[in-house]
């Protein structure tokens, strides 16, 4: 590993609106930030296995996209931070808005009869998909998108808080963990940016692997990618739970947990 400064590497200069506070190609020549890049395979290889599980347990297919959607917002930030190109940055931030439009579809028709499809509430986010992607192109502003995908976020936290209080009161632990993760990768996204220099200061004078700890936008996405997968779980159990299936959270290893469903026409 490098020393702590911005480096010339693989990809040239960033073409970026945004860049954050790692310092780039200090670890590979060919990726730019390189912890902000390895971070997003908890986007990646845990929604790709829900999707695998999803389809196997003939599930419906919104909530196969719903996996998918998260597959690509990591495939898409794996390819912004390793690049630091606009393009990139688009696969990056522009899947964040469809994944989050997917996921609202998913929570508030939860309580549906099977098969049926809101072609209302799909009118209307596929619209505001498209409305926000067309202004963000021709914007080029980053704070428009936050504050597109923050309105998403807290009409899912909205609907979630929703079902855990007064619809399904035992998945509480379920539903307030993966607002407390999301929410704590928030906080630590904000440090990572008000406190960047001090950050880049401290990394100088720590053993690199150590200060591998503190690349903040790093635990954001870790955090995020926690807490959006467990989002989906929420959802599907809460789905699965209205369906009369028999939903039941299981730790792969002890650890990482996954949702496995059984359909009720076994019993």
């Amino acid at each position: 590993m490098a020393p702590a400064a911005d480096r010339a590497g693989y990809w040239g200069a960033p073409t970026s609106t945004l860049e954050w506070c790692e310092e780039n190609y200090a670890v590979s020549p060919y990726i730019a930030e390189f912890w902000n890049t390895v971070s997003n395979l908890i986007f990646i290889l845990p929604p790709l296995y829900g999707a695998i599980q999803t389809y196997k347990d003939g599930l419906e297919k919104r909530y196969l996209a719903a996996y998918l959607c998260l597959t690509a917002v990591g495939l898409g930030s794996w390819c912004f931070h390793m690049t630091l190109k606009y393009e990139m940055q688009l696969l990056d931030e522009l899947p964040m808005i469809y994944s989050c439009c997917v996921f609202v579809y998913c929570l508030y028709e939860c309580f549906k009869h099977k098969n049926t499809v809101n072609y209302l509430l799909l009118f209307l986010l596929i619209t505001f998909s498209f409305v926000v992607s067309i202004i963000y192109l021709n914007l080029k502003e980053p704070v428009f998108h936050q504050i597109m995908y923050g309105a998403l976020v807290s009409i899912i936290v909205l609907r979630s808080v929703y079902i855990v209080l007064w619809v399904y009161p035992w998945l509480r632990g379920l539903g307030y963990t993966s607002l407390s993760v999301f929410l704590m990768g928030f906080f630590l996204w904000n440090v990572d940016n008000i406190f960047c220099d001090k950050l880049r200061d401290l990394r100088e004078k720590l053993p690199p692997v150590v200060g591998a700890v503190t690349q903040f936008h790093a635990w954001w996405h870790i955090l995020t990618g926690l807490g959006s997968y467990l989002h989906i779980l929420l959802s599907l159990y809460t789905r699965t739970l209205f369906l009369k299936y028999r939903p039941k959270v299981k730790f792969v290893f002890g650890i990482w947990p996954i949702l496995l469903v059984e359909s009720p026409k076994k019993h």
